[in-house]
């Protein structure tokens, strides 16, 4: 065994303290392009910030887009670290790369959704609080994540929509417009005077207090059906009086046709021998 002597260990330590003496320097640029880069990182973010709330970006898209900005900013922050420590970049940008395909691969249909999400947000075909149709669901929309949609159907139940399945299928938005016109059909019998039920159905949407003067309502006959005449009533109101106007118009035209002798028929079938 080769013993060790005083002297080696004088030579070892010299050349340590050399080799650190050497390296103080990158140390400390190291330390001070980390603080450097941390502090340009969140006056980046703020100055981002602060665009898209003069912008009215939605709150959601907005914590999105900043987390994606601060994760892009410090693996910059990072390679750059790297770079000036002497280590070869590339092999972690090759590293970082495989790890983000690997991902995307595993979480293909969440990236979807994820995708549809950032659409919605930035186009925003609804909002929270509008009444929508969509996926075969149709309810108040209660949230709006980056991944589904949640509904609050008129029964209290809550429908959550993966955003892929909405985004990319037709969506009917009843809250976008401010106005909204109500359409009641109803179906009269044969033997019935179509004048007279249009008679009263007008004037039905004319005492109607919620509806609107202009345009004026319409009466139209809708089809000839196999057992029924059909009638359809169209007004006018405005969006947030429309279940209202529309339940008491069918209230009202029930009574109406009662009191005036105009049939509402049933399905019949005439059998002939």
């Amino acid at each position: 065994m080769t013993e060790i002597t005083t002297s080696d260990l004088q030579i070892l330590l010299k050349t340590w303290t050399t080799d650190l003496i050497k390296y103080v320097p990158t140390l400390l640029g190291t330390i001070a392009l980390y603080y450097a880069g941390r502090y340009i990182i969140r006056f980046i973010t703020k100055l981002i910030k602060r665009i898209m709330e003069r912008r009215q970006v939605d709150l959601a898209l907005q914590n999105f887009l900043l987390q994606v900005v601060r994760w892009v900013l410090y693996i910059a922050l990072f390679l750059t670290i790297v770079q000036v420590i002497g280590l070869p970049a590339t092999q972690f940008i090759a590293i970082i790369t495989s790890g983000f395909v690997a991902i995307g691969l595993a979480l293909q249909g969440s990236l979807s959704n994820f995708a549809s999400g950032i659409m919605i947000l930035i186009f925003k075909p609804f909002r929270v609080g509008d009444t929508i149709e969509g996926n075969g669901e149709k309810g108040t929309v209660k949230t709006i994540g980056l991944f589904a949609t949640v509904l609050n159907k008129p029964n209290n139940e809550e429908a959550i929509i993966p955003n892929t399945q909405l985004f990319s299928n037709s969506i009917i938005n009843y809250s976008r417009e401010e106005k909204r016109r109500v359409y009641v059909l109803v179906g009269i019998g044969y033997s019935s005077s179509i004048q007279k039920a249009r008679e009263i159905l007008l004037e039905i949407a004319s005492q109607e207090p919620l509806a609107l003067k202009d345009p004026e309502p319409v009466v139209y006959v809708e089809a000839l059906a196999d057992s029924s005449v059909n009638l359809s009533l169209r007004y006018w109101c405005m969006n947030a009086n429309y279940n209202e106007c529309y339940f008491r118009t069918l209230e009202t035209i029930k009574a109406r046709f009662d009191a005036a002798g105009v049939e509402i028929p049933f399905p019949q079938i005439q059998v002939h021998q």
